[in-house]
């Protein structure tokens, strides 16, 4: 293309891109911006514009120590085969496995209107009628995707639901021990906690994997309607309690934490507690509710294995625009939350 393009974040090659663009996207360019997107601490997200429209682009981190935690094709899949569902997620227009365009596999998806809730102080203008309509916005959106048929959704062959807790304790496991930089106490414990106390497979459904309240999308005007739910990299099919008990996990977790890297809005004041999440839920979902603080404290250590990825990223000079040393801080306080889960449990 003879189009001048836009500078290249760290991530993206423009031209190699915009020469895809011309192949696989509807429309006509040029590409006149790529720029990193907030969150998406994980894979890296940008938005690009091309021609007159807006889009996303998701790609792995440039280096990372677990390849299933980044694999586009099942993200996309996931995205595409519930576009027709219940569950609001953006449209999806190109996937790419080709490693020679952007050093890894990438998608592109659409952009969709909405705001992202990611702190305490982003949370204190919405008073307590509308704080709880987006809680019960999200309670449902999770209970509409653990109600999808996967088999007609065209996921039946997307997990191994049997067996499914325990493989995720071992993988969280082998995730912390290639991330391994340094010492957290408490850590290697916890998951051997969980082991021990590892519940049977409940029913299977499509979970989400991260599910929280900065990824999803909140209508501007009127934050009791989720548009779309973000960031599926971990989605699979397995026990539905996993991204209950993960959504428990942060709906207070970070409380009374300087610079958290999510909000607590079940420690603000107007806003449900973790109890009214389970209440709502169990409405839809009632079943296998009494293991729920087991599923807590596993969520516990999985974000802390996930923030432990991000800090070896870190030490390694392989990230984009993260907090870096405030994640990093952060994952003592989880494992030892996630103990604390446990013995309440």
């Amino acid at each position: 293309m003879t189009t001048t393009l836009p500078e290249a974040p760290a991530g993206v090659d423009t031209g190699r891109l915009a020469d895809w663009l011309v192949r696989y996207l509807p429309g006509t360019g040029p590409l006149t911006e790529v720029r990193p997107l907030d969150g998406g601490r994980s894979n890296l997200t940008y938005r690009i514009t091309w021609g007159e429209r807006g889009y996303v682009l998701r790609r792995p981190p440039l280096g990372h120590v677990l390849a299933t935690a980044h694999d586009m094709g099942r993200e996309y899949r996931v995205l595409s085969a519930l576009a027709d569902s219940d569950v609001p997620v953006p449209p999806t227009y190109g996937l790419c496995r080709d490693p020679e365009v952007l050093g890894a596999p990438f998608y592109v998806m659409g952009f969709t209107a909405g705001i992202t809730y990611r702190s305490d102080a982003e949370l204190a203008p919405l008073g307590p009628t509308s704080a709880r309509r987006a809680t019960e916005a999200l309670v449902d959106t999770l209970a509409r995707l653990h109600a999808v048929d996967p088999v007609r959704a065209g996921l039946g062959d997307f997990g191994r639901p049997a067996g499914f807790m325990a493989r995720q304790v071992r993988r969280w496991r082998r995730q912390w021990e290639a991330s391994r930089t340094r010492e957290i106490a408490g850590a290697d414990a916890l998951n051997d906690r969980l082991a021990a106390a590892c519940p049977d497979s409940g029913r299977a459904a499509l979970v989400h994997g991260d599910f929280k309240l900065d990824n999803v999308l909140l209508d501007r005007a009127d934050p009791g309607r989720v548009t779309a739910v973000l960031d599926w990299e971990m989605a699979t099919l397995g026990d539905p309690l996993a991204d209950l008990g993960m959504l428990c996990m942060y709906w207070d977790g970070f409380a009374g934490v300087d610079r958290a890297p999510v909000a607590s809005p079940g420690a603000l004041e107007g806003w449900p507690d973790r109890a009214a999440l389970v209440e709502r839920y169990a409405r839809t979902h009632p079943h296998g509710l009494e293991r729920l603080g087991w599923y807590t404290a596993f969520g516990f250590y999985k974000l802390a294995a996930i923030l432990e990825g991000i800090h070896c990223r870190t030490v390694q000079g392989l990230t984009v625009g993260e907090e870096s040393a405030d994640l990093a801080a952060a994952v003592p306080l989880l494992v030892a939350r996630g103990h604390a889960a446990l013995d309440a449990a």
